[in-house]
């Protein structure tokens, strides 16, 4: 319905924003306790938000502008979760911040940029009109780039930046033509008007060729902005950044693509070419990431690596129609990649903390085997039972899969060398557990989010079955491999396959090298110490 004092929850971005925009006459403003103050405010209007959805229902404003072109608010539950994630976050971020840069020379100016970003973020949560959402997804890639470039003479800084510019730029081209084909179609951006262009062309059943257009540039567009392979180097970069920025990027900013799908999932859905382009890329990225971040020394390079892979099965799991499960894997996932950057300076001393000796054996390749078969077969059977399977739910069923492949290691140890039935039993039993966990989770949420997102799909046909098939198949190699090659890492061949995942297949070498081409750096800038230390420095040399 429509009500006029939704506008009230512009008060969350507006309040970030004079943080950034506000001038002071000091080169150094102290912004912190006033950005700390804002984004707690932001998390207020987010969390009261919240409640008043839950007693009046979805909301929207109306459309402030000319022929559907303008400015308004949208809230149902889509919204207010990712509003009150992202706020939240955003908060958690800005206070470690305000700390964090504490005494540096530019601190002010970090704390105007972080609190713009974030205020771009929740105005495309809480967008009503796609050229709202449009403006609102530029800023957020202008804003993260001059964070990105915060200390400008880093190299590796540098070069992250300019590749993470033209990606952008590109899906802001592909996010524009679209903008442009649906106002042709439907005669207005208000999201009201396009959900329901979209619900009338699924009743018909007649899908005319510009919406396919439309859902394919909405497909690029959320890959480019979600660091998809093989456009996906410059986020392993950005670790030349300051701490907070890396927490606000993985946990927030960057699932801004999958919050582009999810936005539009009823425009999207009309699109069966689309869907299969989400599967497919999707699919690979999230198997790419996941093999090359075993591989990582660096701990913040890792956590990188777990983003891209996370993003990859976000969009699998949209490609398979399984959007309430990607919302939920979007939520999971900031939360912990908040938490983990934001601790990743104590995870050498939680590391020696949990250490445990190594429980020896050496597992043969058929019992792994038999028990990612094992597996396999406990996600079957207990995704059945929740109507999960692989025909009915095939993306809530592989990420299932997926995930109960981590206990895969549990069960090769206790049906190594000498089984035990009691340990074989509590092995089983705790499967089952965490499948019921899991699939009861997506069968809330799929409830939950029933009026903001698509019903999930079933199988839709022999490609996609394939594609499901491969990918556990693929993860399963990977959960064999894990256990096999600390026996073979003395062996040449061995070697050499980890030194080439360890370097991403160089696919970010390559891309390197074309943007060093058609992009060069400048030279060095002088150094900036002063005067008395630089001359210190150059007698001692």
């Amino acid at each position: 319905m429509t009500e006029p004092l939704l506008w009230l929850i512009a008060i969350a971005p507006a309040a970030l924003a004079a943080v950034g925009l506000v001038p002071s006459a000091s080169p150094r403003p102290p912004r912190t306790g006033v950005a700390v103050a804002a984004s707690l405010a932001a998390l207020a209007v987010a969390i009261v938000s919240a409640i008043v959805l839950m007693w009046r229902g979805p909301m929207h404003t109306d459309t402030l502008g000319v022929a559907g072109v303008g400015f308004g608010l949208y809230l149902d539950s889509l919204t207010a979760v990712l509003f009150v994630l992202v706020a939240f976050v955003g908060a958690a971020v800005v206070r470690y911040a305000a700390h964090y840069v504490e005494g540096d020379a530019h601190h002010g100016r970090f704390m105007k940029w972080l609190c713009l970003t974030l205020a771009a973020v929740l105005m495309l949560i809480i967008s009503g009109n796609l050229f709202q959402f449009a403006l609102a997804w530029i800023a957020t890639s202008l804003g993260l780039n001059r964070l990105l470039l915060f200390y400008p003479d880093r190299p590796s800084a540098v070069l992250a930046a300019r590749k993470k510019f033209v990606a952008s730029r590109l899906g802001d081209a592909c996010l524009v033509v679209a903008l442009l084909l649906l106002h042709r179609g439907v005669g207005s951006l208000d999201y009201t008007a396009i959900f329901a262009y979209a619900a009338t062309l699924r009743e018909t059943a007649a899908i005319p060729g510009s919406v396919h257009g439309i859902a394919a540039l909405l497909v690029v567009a959320a890959l480019l902005k979600s660091a998809q392979f093989p456009l996906h180097g410059w986020l392993t970069e950005v670790m030349e950044t300051p701490t907070p920025v890396s927490a606000l990027l993985h946990a927030g900013v960057i699932n801004a693509g999958g919050f582009l799908v999810l936005r539009f999932a009823p425009v999207i859905v009309l699109s069966t070419p689309s869907l299969d382009t989400l599967v497919v890329v999707g699919g690979i990225t999230a198997l790419f990431g996941s093999v090359v971040m075993l591989t990582q020394t660096s701990i913040k390079v890792s956590l990188a690596f777990s983003t891209i892979a996370q993003m990859g099965f976000m969009m699998f799991e949209c490609g398979l129609g399984a959007f309430s499960a990607a919302l939920l894997h979007i939520v999971a996932h900031s939360l912990y990649k908040a938490h983990a950057f934001l601790s990743s300076g104590s995870v050498i001393d939680l590391a020696r903390a949990s250490w445990s000796p190594s429980p020896g054996g050496r597992p043969h390749p058929a019992r792994i085997t038999i028990a990612i078969a094992g597996v396999v077969g406990v996600a079957a059977a207990v995704g059945g039972i929740f109507g999960a399977g692989v025909a009915e739910q095939p993306g809530v069923f592989a990420l299932g899969a997926i995930v109960l492949m981590g206990l895969a290691h549990l069960l090769t140890q206790a049906i190594d060398e000498r089984p035990n039935a009691f340990v074989i039993g509590r092995t089983l039993g705790l499967m089952v557990l965490v499948a019921t966990a899991y699939f009861s989770l997506q069968w809330a949420v799929e409830r939950l989010f029933a009026g903001s997102l698509p019903p999930v799909q079933a199988l839709r046909g022999h490609l996609d079955l394939a594609i499901v098939i491969g990918v556990v198949a693929c993860f399963g190699v990977v959960t064999v491999l894990q256990n096999l090659v600390p026996r073979y890492s003395d062996r040449p061949r061995w070697q050499a396959l980890y030194v080439h995942l360890a370097n991403g297949l160089y696919v970010n070498a390559f891309a390197n090298r074309l943007a060093l081409r058609f992009w060069p750096s400048p030279p060095p800038k002088p150094s900036t110490l002063p005067h008395a230390l630089t001359a210190a420095v150059r007698d001692r040399s």
